[in-house]
């Protein structure tokens, strides 16, 4: 019997090893079939993927294609509309520059002398308030600088009253024509005068002390004698003129010797500053009516004219803004309150944040609480924080 077991041992381990690799290769069979069918799976969604890429890609080459013709044709579009409204522009420049013939503005000698004695009569009496406005100046709230426009010296503004948006440009100290632009957004994006509007005026205006009040503007024509001008923005024609009533009119500021008459207006109406030889140091202040350009009130101001740059009105208190000749900060060094409600020396001292060099023009909006000043060609925003006279 040894022997015996000694054979069917070996034959025993040689069969089941061959069923072990018997079962192995199948096993092999199984995996590289399944591993076939994959990368025949792959082939096929890979080839239809390729497929569509290239559908969509002919399709983007389409669309493209399109497009481009689209553009080159909005293109030619917009050249023809540009020169069709570049010729009505020139056009509405020509009709808007028509004025009509401009009135004879005679001065009336006898009517000019009885001004004059008027508001003498009346000169520094105690002014009667038309509103309860009791505000003042406590701080430049924030500053913005729009744009560069124009020469050194000149002057832009709204108008004080009402809601309209328009900016009105004065480029210079010495001109007839007046820039007009819709809207901010216009004055501010488009850096020619393609996108505005031409006033030609009957007579040219000196200085940077205009001022456009419902729906006129109050400007100052040198001729001889300083005479205010009214004239109407909406037909463009002159409707009313003044000799202003004062003897030896001189600069009315010493930083500033291009503006004689500074018209101003704030809660309670239109003012006008001004200075004369009589009392060349100092700043005069008048109350305008608006309608008749009569002077209803005048005051002398203890404000100096030495460095003085440029000043307005809000609510019944001039404020005067001083610099120095060799440009620096500005500031409001000195307010008169014709209530007699706010003293001088209560006034609150404001800065101006450094700039480029000095005002030539700075005109208050009371409905806006905010000043339009012209600083070294700069068009700038100043915002005002205020508070009541009687908290200061």
């Amino acid at each position: 019997m040894g022997p015996w077991r000694c054979l069917v041992l070996p034959l025993l381990l040689a069969t089941a090893l061959r069923a072990q690799q018997q079962q192995f290769m199948e096993y092999v069979e199984r995996r590289l079939t399944l591993l076939e069918e994959r990368i025949s799976q792959w082939h096929d969604q890979s080839s239809r993927y390729s497929t569509e890429l290239r559908d969509f890609k002919n399709q983007v080459l389409g669309m493209l294609e399109t497009a481009e013709k689209e553009r080159e044709a909005m293109r030619l579009e917009a050249e023809s509309a540009a020169v069709r409204v570049d010729r009505l522009e020139r056009e509405v420049d020509y009709l808007e520059t028509q004025n009509p013939a401009p009135p004879c503005v005679e001065v009336d000698e006898t009517l000019m002398e009885k001004q004059v004695a008027t508001a003498k009569q009346r000169k520094n009496e105690k002014y009667n308030k038309l509103t309860d406005c009791s505000d003042t100046i406590a701080s430049i709230r924030a500053m913005k600088i729009l744009k560069r426009f124009g020469s050194a010296l000149g002057l832009w503004t709204k108008d004080a009253t009402g809601n309209s948006e328009k900016i009105y440009v004065f480029d210079g100290t010495a001109n007839d024509t007046v820039y007009v632009f819709p809207r901010m957004r216009e004055f501010t994006l488009f850096s020619a005068t393609r996108k505005a509007a031409r006033i030609k005026l009957p007579y040219p205006w000196v200085g940077t002390g205009h001022l456009v009040y419902d729906g006129h503007l109050y400007y100052i024509r040198q001729q001889g004698p300083f005479q205010v001008i009214k004239f109407n923005l909406a037909n463009k024609t002159v409707v009313d003129s003044s000799v202003f009533p004062a003897e030896e009119q001189i600069p009315v500021f010493g930083l500033s010797p291009f503006t004689y008459i500074e018209v101003a207006a704030d809660e309670e109406g239109l003012w006008a500053i001004y200075a004369t030889k009589e009392d060349e140091k100092n700043i005069c202040l008048a109350k305008l009516d608006p309608t008749s350009l009569d002077i209803e009130q005048m005051w002398d101001t203890p404000c100096p004219r030495e460095n003085a740059e440029g000043a307005f009105v809000v609510c019944g208190a001039l404020h005067v803004v001083y610099n120095t000749r060799l440009p620096s900060r500005s500031r409001v060094q000195c307010v008169f309150d014709v209530s007699g409600t706010l003293a001088p020396e209560d006034a609150s001292l404001v800065y101006f944040p450094k700039r480029y060099g000095s005002h030539s023009g700075m005109k208050y909006s009371p409905r806006e609480r905010q000043i339009y000043a012209w600083d070294d060609g700069y068009q700038i925003i100043y915002r005002m924080e205020m508070k009541k006279k009687l908290e200061v």
